[in-house]
């Protein structure tokens, strides 16, 4: 599979960076910036803009950190997709296997153009790093009862209308074994409401550098993979939107294991 290294991406994974007191020393500044990095966001708004400060701060910590891990990123696919969605005049909603917790923090650092999380609404109020989220335009899901849950997925409809991208993980939870989970209806459900395209997407290699249990990171390679826009408005019905998304992210799965050459 070819593909190509994003901007701030890393040199090759090894040597010194493979020393267990590095990974732990990394680690913990990671852990402890993180905070630091969010009051930066929060501090940077009035200057910047409250999204423009977001997404200096955010992807230049996430970057930095796995470069010092010597965590490789190629991105594959993206130069494929319409022009339309990589400038960012389509807004569409990312949909990504999920293998660990370093895609969220991969995906914000590699990802070409902005595109945020959904979460849950008591995100909101995890200070600083709460703040930092919603100064990102990251979408609040009140999950507190199905009608909140169901209003909070229309207003994020409208604002997908409105322009902004999002990255969902259909399958709703970290596999543990690497196999890809069963997918979740929701997201779908908000595509429909949305009516924007669906890019599948295969994060792979974080399951391999943190396995479920572990606390330190092994170097390696992330493969960031796009496949084909699904238009929702072209399926009989949800499941077989559903169908054609997970068989899409599966194939690209498999492209990106593959060794190159």
């Amino acid at each position: 599979m070819s593909g190509s290294t994003p901007p701030g991406g890393t040199p090759p994974a090894g040597g010194w960076r493979t020393g267990k007191a590095w990974v732990v020393l990394v680690t913990a500044w990671g852990i402890c910036s993180l905070p630091m990095t969010a009051f930066a966001i929060i501090l940077g708004g009035p200057f910047l803009g409250a999204k423009r400060s977001f997404w200096t701060f955010g992807p230049l910590w996430a970057r930095t950190i796995f470069r010092l891990l010597g965590v490789e990123f190629t991105l594959a696919g993206w130069d494929a997709l319409p022009e339309d969605i990589r400038t960012q005049r389509q807004s569409v909603i990312f949909m990504s296997n999920h293998e660990s917790n370093l895609d969220p923090p991969v995906l914000i650092g590699t990802l070409p153009i902005p595109a945020v999380f959904l979460a849950k609404k008591e995100v909101r109020w995890m200070v600083p790093v709460g703040w930092a989220a919603m100064m990102a335009g990251t979408i609040f899901i009140d999950r507190s009862n199905r009608e909140r849950a169901v209003q909070s997925l229309h207003e994020a409809a409208d604002q997908i209308r409105g322009g902004k991208s999002v990255v969902i993980f259909p399958e709703g939870t970290r596999t543990r074994d690497g196999a890809l989970l069963p997918f979740k209806k929701g997201g779908f459900n908000l595509a429909l409401d949305a009516g924007v395209p669906i890019v599948p997407l295969a994060a792979v290699g974080g399951h391999a550098m943190l396995p479920p249990g572990a606390v330190l990171l092994r170097p390696g390679r992330y493969t960031i993979a796009f496949g084909e826009p699904v238009h929702p408005g072209g399926f009989e019905s949800r499941d077989a939107m559903m169908s054609e998304v997970r068989a899409r992210i599966e194939a690209l799965r498999d492209q990106a294991r593959q060794p190159e050459g």
